[in-house]
């Protein structure tokens, strides 16, 4: 029960167990133009979605470097481990970056987007750059506000890191107007780690054309001109392809609002029990990602709480990053999750609470707060 790698169908597993084919193969050529079609109705969109065999961390690199140039001015949103992450991506490649921070644990404010881009009259900045689930604190953020204010200064770009996002939520990009859309394989996918995915609009087609920043794995001109050949310019993932195949087939016969819907009520359900057991939440009700919930453990040490819950039932939650350590768990609930998985979540945290004399509410308040909501 963790945002990453999250659990994987054992459909998915026993096609990566497949023995390899080669990857300049017709059959493989036919793989990648099914996948190619099947990752454009996950984004939603009719443009490009490239594969590269990285993590997400390669695909937001990627969007950064093939549509911008050095010196560019950038503004990266901040509020987490991830949108520090891509400050320091940024900056790596001298960019010229102005960060809108806000503490962890709140969502990006739309409004401070807004009065930047109004006020950029010479038409300077060249993207805006930020995590849509901030994973290290479970806040998801106004991304679709953010990008209209972006389609109304007409220049910018919106570079999107949607790693937790996209498969758990709605992320419409043609109908948003979204330019890069970063994701990874071990989310949403349920793939093991190994994919990454990285979605272009017309407009990042454009800027790619007069980017000077240096790339060549990462080149997604590359890409894109082996993808007219559904072929990869380096040696793919295979075996990866054989279970993203699977994985897409499971999302495409559930549906994209079913998805959506499911992973809001597990999103409901773990707020639910979580507060039912005494225990609060890190990031606001309102602003939860539907992929993974952070709790606040108020004096209790949540690294000996993930540890006792573990050993106790084999359960693992994750912790707190940096400054939170040993003071949020994370619960993540995305990708291959179902009811079960929740209760079973809920009723062993509370469970574990009360074997510790920790419990602050009668035992069996989370798990039937949970239940409620999932019935």
């Amino acid at each position: 029960m963790i945002p990453g790698p999250t659990p994987v169908p054992e459909t998915v597993l026993k096609a990566i167990g497949s023995h390899p084919i080669g990857h300049r193969s017709k059959e493989f050529q036919e793989i990648v133009k099914r996948t190619t079609e099947q990752l454009r109705w996950l984004h939603q969109t009719t443009d490009d979605v490239l594969v590269i065999t990285g993590s997400g961390t390669a695909a937001m690199e990627a969007g950064i470097i093939n549509t911008l140039s050095k010196g560019d001015k950038v503004i990266c949103g901040d509020n987490g481990k991830f949108g520090e992450r891509w400050v320091k991506v940024a900056k790596a490649y001298q960019l010229n970056v102005e960060v809108i921070k806000e503490e962890w644990g709140k969502p990006l404010n739309p409004e401070r987007f807004r009065t930047i881009l109004e006020d950029d009259d010479k038409k300077e900045i060249k993207a805006i750059i930020l995590t849509h689930s901030e994973t290290s604190t479970g806040v998801i953020n106004d991304l679709e506000t953010i990008s209209k204010y972006v389609q109304a200064h007409g220049h910018a770009l919106i570079i999107a890191d949607c790693v937790t996002s996209l498969g758990a939520c709605n992320v419409p990009m043609d109908q948003w107007g979204l330019d890069v859309v970063a994701s990874g394989s071990q989310k949403g996918y349920m793939l093991p780690p190994g994919l990454s995915f990285v979605a272009m609009s017309q407009r990042a087609w454009k800027a790619n054309q007069t980017s000077n920043l240096p790339k060549f794995y990462l080149d997604l001109a590359q890409y894109q001109k082996a993808s007219l050949k559904n072929s990869n310019p380096f040696t793919p993932g295979v075996n990866l392809y054989f279970g993203l195949e699977k994985s897409l087939e499971m999302m495409q016969a559930e549906g994209l609002e079913a998805i959506f819907s499911r992973h809001s009520r597990h999103r409901a359900a773990t707020q639910a029990g979580i507060k039912a057991m005494g225990l609060n939440l890190y990031a606001e009700e309102s602003c939860g990602s539907p992929a993974i919930t952070a709790v606040t453990t108020q004096g209790i040490d949540a690294e000996e709480l993930r540890k006792a819950v573990r050993e106790r039932f084999d359960i693992l939650l994750a912790g707190g990053q940096d400054h939170l350590k040993g003071k949020i768990f994370r619960i993540g609930h995305l990708g291959f999750v179902n009811d079960r998985d929740i209760l079973s979540a809920i009723a062993a945290i509370e469970s574990t609470l009360h074997s510790l004399s920790l419990l602050r509410s009668e035992l069996g308040e989370g798990v039937a707060a949970a239940s409620k909501v999932l019935n």
